[in-house]
């Protein structure tokens, strides 16, 4: 019955304008598993949750006014003055891809979203932005091309350019930082085996020459702990990487993993006392699941981050 309702309905829904689809009850031809973004604030980089006076999901497929979005997911933002510029995935329902959007916020509660500022003829998710010597660098997913392709912004944050290839072939949620005077990156390489398989590389400069580190893949049969689930950060002069666990199925909860010890030849990490740090509620739009988060340390000490859920749609 759902494959022959979406067979009819698709092409009246079509023709229909992306706003007054995205705000119709959630149902064909979405997907089953409805993404949303909300905001959680805390004391630490590892005890964020729901705060009262924000309204979550502050993004969800209903906001988005320019495509047939299926779901929003993969936050990421960054503050540039005084407003928080937040990027994500946004599942256009036409071309079955994802696409990335853009939302604008003065205070990280309450969130506009703007429009789409990058798409391609593959998929894109997982957005991840940073600062570097003044310019403004995206890599977002792209495991179709078969790369890790890094963006320029041409004029932040709405116009992104291609700038070249990290590396060639199948990567999932590519995660770079600085440490020590290079670049690093944390990268998920086996889609085939439940995402189990965490692999670690480093370079001189942004566009390489990159190598792998000697203990890579640091993580292989684990699909709990391997596939990358966020920004990483230094905190107190501390590596975290964030891990979204697939086990028994994608997108379940988020941990967290302090790395103690990091060189080009060496590799020790250990998992924080408060794991998962992200768990489902259990109802409402993060109800079913959890697998994304975006720290960022306030000027008062206080911590903010964005993140995604999920929720069973009937």
């Amino acid at each position: 019955m759902k494959t022959l309702l979406k067979q009819v309905l698709k092409p009246a829904m079509n023709a229909l304008p992306p706003k007054l689809l995205n705000n119709l009850p959630i149902g064909l031809p979405d997907k089953l598993l409805q993404w949303s973004i909300g905001i959680y604030t805390g004391n630490s980089h590892i005890e964020l949750k729901e705060n009262h006076n924000i309204k979550n999901p502050v993004i969800s497929r209903s906001d988005i006014s320019d495509v047939y979005a299926g779901f929003v997911a993969d936050p990421f933002m960054i503050k540039v003055e005084q407003t928080w510029y937040m990027f994500f995935e946004v599942y256009n329902n036409r071309t079955f891809r994802g696409e990335i959007g853009l939302a604008t916020s003065e205070d990280g509660a309450k969130w506009n979203y703007e429009k789409i500022v990058l798409a391609e003829p593959f998929h894109l998710s997982y957005p991840y932005v940073f600062n570097w010597m003044g310019e403004y660098y995206m890599i977002p997913e792209t495991f179709e091309a078969q790369a890790i392709r890094l963006y320029k912004a041409s004029n932040f944050p709405s116009q992104w350019e291609f700038v070249g290839n990290l590396m060639k072939g199948i990567f999932l949620d590519t995660s770079i930082f600085r440490h020590d005077g290079k670049w690093w990156l944390f990268t998920e390489t086996n889609p085939q085996h439940k995402y189990d398989t965490l692999r670690l590389f480093y370079a001189d400069d942004l566009l390489g020459n990159w190598v792998e580190h000697p203990q890579s893949p640091l993580i292989q049969g684990n699909a709990h702990i391997a596939r990358p689930g966020g920004r990483v950060i230094s905190v107190d002069n501390k590596i975290i990487r964030y891990t979204q666990d697939c086990e028994p199925e994608y997108g379940i909860q988020v941990r967290a993993f302090e790395v103690e010890e990091l060189t080009t030849t060496t590799y020790r990490e250990r998992e924080v006392v408060k794991n998962p740090i992200l768990v489902p509620s259990q109802e409402g739009w993060n109800g079913s699941g959890m697998h994304h988060i975006d720290p960022h340390l306030l000027e008062n000490g206080q911590w903010i981050a964005c993140v995604d859920g999920r929720v069973l749609v009937d």
